[in-house]
């Protein structure tokens, strides 16, 4: 009853993000159809609305995914990112805390900081990054995401709070934002639009499909350690040229379609993560990146209408902004 509580909670929070249009939507209507949850609207820097939800919620897991995470708006506005994913985490965690005080706990995760592979900085050419690695963020997403991280880490050690912190490689899949690499190259593709490639497109990043991702965390709920930290990695290690250059493939678009424009400041040349500790929960990622391509460039054909509301008005707007400042700048 306990965990039927929490995700109905969950549920009402993301019904309350969407049109009418979207939870029409078929693939919605289903998702929503096989899970009982309850969907409320709000900011996780509200501490009366959060608290109250532990009031009125028998909650017995946070799954914390909520950030801001595009690098390029970190850039441009830090104290968004601060706000957001340093004080919105501990607004949780604290919440958390008063909730759960005096309550038998034991030995099982019961927050889960969901983190990224940025906060550990640039790797080299070789190698991979694992959970003794140094945190070295080299942007304000990034160092945000550190903070929250660290803050996360002081709860379990001060307050026992329960906590496992898990860090992940690139993910893509259906409904992410097409700021982001993957649906941005769909979207300006479908357009006949040029794609725009920071420097020379030899960025490595380690790529992860959204559910996979999903997975690890449910292994790492159900069978992790409180205390301690869990990469998620694809294991699918490609430049961001390489990508591009496959999903125009398997449209069927030409690469002239392809701008070089400016770099990015503090772009990290590769990242990529050593699974070790989260497979030897039993967990490993299912599907390859050519797989994960095919899924998702499907799932955007299949969804047009959710693609042209989320770039309407002030995404075009910011878009054409930034990106022609990048292109006089090439």
């Amino acid at each position: 009853q306990e965990r039927t509580n929490a995700i109905a909670a969950a549920r009402d929070a993301i019904k309350a993000q969407l049109s009418e249009d979207q939870l029409a939507d078929p693939n919605l209507g289903s998702a929503f159809k096989k899970l009982e949850s309850s969907i409320l609207r709000g900011d996780i820097k509200d501490r009366a609305l959060v608290t109250k939800v532990f009031s009125d919620y028998t909650i017995d897991a946070v799954v914390n995914f909520a950030a801001e995470s595009y690098v390029d708006r970190s850039i441009k506005n830090p104290d968004l990112f601060l706000q957001s994913n340093v004080v919105g985490t501990q607004t949780l965690l604290e919440a958390a805390r008063r909730a759960w005080q005096g309550a038998a706990t034991g030995s099982a995760v019961r927050f889960i900081q969901v983190s990224a592979a940025e906060v550990y900085g640039e790797l080299g050419a070789t190698g991979l990054l694992t959970e003794q690695s140094e945190l070295a963020p080299r942007t304000p997403y990034a160092a945000s995401k550190a903070g929250a991280d660290l803050m996360a880490a002081a709860y379990y050690e001060t307050y026992g709070l329960p906590i496992a912190i898990t860090r992940s490689s690139s993910n893509f899949g259906p409904f992410q934002f097409p700021e982001k690499l993957i649906p941005l190259v769909i979207e300006r593709c479908r357009a006949r639009q040029h794609v725009p490639m920071y420097g020379d497109g030899h960025q490595v990043r380690d790529w992860l499909y959204v559910e996979d991702h999903c997975s690890a965390l449910d292994v790492v709920l159900e069978r992790g350690l409180p205390g301690q930290v869990y990469n998620i990695g694809g294991g699918s290690e490609h430049s961001n040229l390489e990508v591009v250059s496959a999903v125009l493939a398997k449209l069927k678009a030409n690469e002239a379609l392809i701008e070089h424009v400016a770099d990015r400041d503090r772009h990290d040349r590769r990242l990529a993560l050593d699974n070790g500790k989260v497979s030897a929960l039993g967990w490993r990622p299912s599907r390859t990146l050519d797989q994960g391509l095919d899924q998702t460039i499907a799932w955007y054909a299949a969804n047009p209408e959710w693609l042209r509301q989320v770039t309407s008005g002030a995404y075009r707007e910011y878009f054409r902004l930034y990106h022609s400042q990048r292109r006089s700048s090439s």
